[in-house]
Parts: C-alpha cells; structure tokens; sequence
C-alpha cells in the first residue's frame, strides 16, 4: 500500500491499522489509548495541525470517526541518535542499482534504537533518492556488498532474483584454525528462529539450512574462510560455523551468548560479505560486485576472490 506522505529526511511515514470497532469513538481516542506512553497534548496537537492522514492524504481530525478510515498514516517523533562512525563506500550507482559497501555496526534498515543510523537512511538523504529500498539484507554486526533498489519501476526485478536464488553470494570470515575439520565441507541443518528469542537454533529434521565452508589461508591460530550459503536463514553463517567448534571471531551471540555490552568499535563481527554475483535482469549482461573492506583481525595477508 503506497503512502499518502513523501519520505521525510530519509525516513518512511509510519502506517496504522485502525481496529474496525471498539470502545472508542474516534481514530485520535484510539491513538491516545494505544500509545499511552507518549506525550498525550503533542498526539492531540499532531493531528489537530492535520499531520496524521488516512488514504489519500486525507487530514484526520481530533473528530475523524473510529470506522471511517482503516490505516492511517504519520511521521515519527524520533529520538536523536548519535552518529556511528563508521562511513558507506559506494561501489556501483546507475539508474537502477546502488551497491555499497556497509560497514559493520550500521543496520541495513531503522528499526529499534536505529532510525537516521541506518544505510538506507543514510544513503536516502546523502543521494536525495527517497525511493531507494534495500534488495536484500544483511545484519547489523556483518559487513559488506549490499544492493538498493533505485528506481520503483525495476526493483521487482531485482528481488525476483534473490527470491529464485539466482544470486551467488560469497562471504569471509576470521575464526580459529581447527586442523581436524576436513575442509572444504558442506553443512547442512535444520534452523529455526522464534520471533520471541534472540538466537537462531538447530533443530532435529528435514534441513532447511545449507553453507559450504573452504578454508583460504591461516596464520597464528587464526584461518580465513569462504562461506557460501545455499540458503538464507537469519545467522545462518554464524550459526553454521560454531557448530563446527570455529565460532566466528567477535562474535557476541554464537556459540554462547555473551552478556549485553556497548558496540566496541575496535572489535567487529570477523564477517563480511566479500562478493555477489548475478546475471543482471535488465541488460543480461554477468555482473559481480566485490568488497573493498578487509578483515582486520587476519592482518595484511592478501584477500582471495572467488
């Protein structure tokens, strides 16, 4: 459903769903119940300046009846943050697609504490295109080659090909040396995530989570892998990885759940997403983008391609 409200510096307007029937009778009584933790005269005075609209751009008033709309739409007050510094290196830019380079510690998209510190924030106020989604994700901690939609007319076609997985994507990491692994190894499990628990699990049954894992180079105890998922289930190359005893470095969650700590800048997740690699929809041409980001923990050692 397209918004009636533009994008506003960087950020989306925020979408309601009204409730079809209750013990209120207008739209404004039901926001001021629902979000009773805010500031009740600024909810009042919001949509008393007509800045709260149903579709169509249609003003909802202190006196819009509960029934007559079934979403309304609003912009965030958002909360100010402090910048995370680290910085986006653009790699590609054309009329279709942007790829970048994220670094880590900076979400893909605003969620929780994280709005104006997103990449897609970021890149949709540094490049004035309000219409720039991501085409697909990668977490907060994990660095690496990310690719935006630019243009609404040909973002389906871009989506289509992570949704048919006609995308190679290749991934590095820095975890201890095991000598007893037997590597290269493709490992195979059955994950699950619960919207309620942090971490993703491994389960008994069918597999629905596949990772080939290649050992590249070592040094002091260290080694270097590529990681190249089959699937994308959320951590699954984190997750992956510490169930054969070579936990990624730095990472807080897998294989134990560390107690919850401010971001140490000087430690980052020992992941990144090297390269992506598609035959591109539109001029069907072979393209791959790589990242210009190393990991630091390896030291200076020279960084394979696929």
């Amino acid at each position: 459903m397209t918004s009636p409200l533009p994008v506003r510096n960087g950020v989306n307007a925020t979408r309601l769903r009204l409730p079809d029937e209750g013990h209120w009778d207008t739209a404004m009584e039901y926001v001021l119940k629902r979000f009773n933790h805010v500031d009740p005269d600024g909810i009042v005075e919001r949509f008393e300046r007509g800045e709260v609209v149903g579709v169509g751009g249609v003003p909802i008033t202190p006196q819009t009846p509960l029934n007559e709309h079934t979403f309304i739409w609003y912009y965030r007050e958002l909360p100010e943050e402090h910048r995370i510094p680290v910085e986006l290196d653009i790699l590609h830019l054309d009329e279709n697609l942007l790829v970048v380079d994220k670094p880590h510690f900076l979400p893909t998209t605003p969620g929780g504490m994280f709005v104006a510190e997103s990449a897609l924030v970021r890149l949709r106020v540094l490049l004035d295109l309000p219409d720039l989604v991501p085409i697909h994700r990668l977490d907060r901690m994990t660095a690496g080659v990310l690719l935006f939609a630019v243009d609404p007319l040909t973002r389906g076609k871009y989506q289509t090909l992570f949704e048919h997985r006609k995308v190679r994507k290749t991934y590095e990491a820095v975890a201890p040396l095991n000598t007893d692994l037997e590597l290269p190894a493709t490992v195979r499990s059955r994950m699950f995530k619960s919207r309620t628990y942090l971490l993703s699990q491994e389960i008994e049954g069918q597999p629905n989570a596949e990772t080939r894992i290649e050992l590249l180079d070592s040094y002091r105890g260290l080694g270097r892998y590529r990681l190249e998922p089959h699937t994308g289930k959320t951590h699954q190359l984190r997750v992956h990885m510490a169930s054969q005893g070579i936990g990624i470095l730095n990472d807080r969650f897998y294989p134990t759940l560390l107690e919850e700590a401010p971001d140490d800048y000087d430690k980052p997740l020992q992941l990144l997403a090297r390269s992506i690699k598609f035959t591109d929809p539109l001029s069907g041409a072979p393209v791959q983008y790589n990242s210009r980001l190393q990991l630091r923990e390896f030291g200076t050692h020279p960084v394979s391609h696929p």
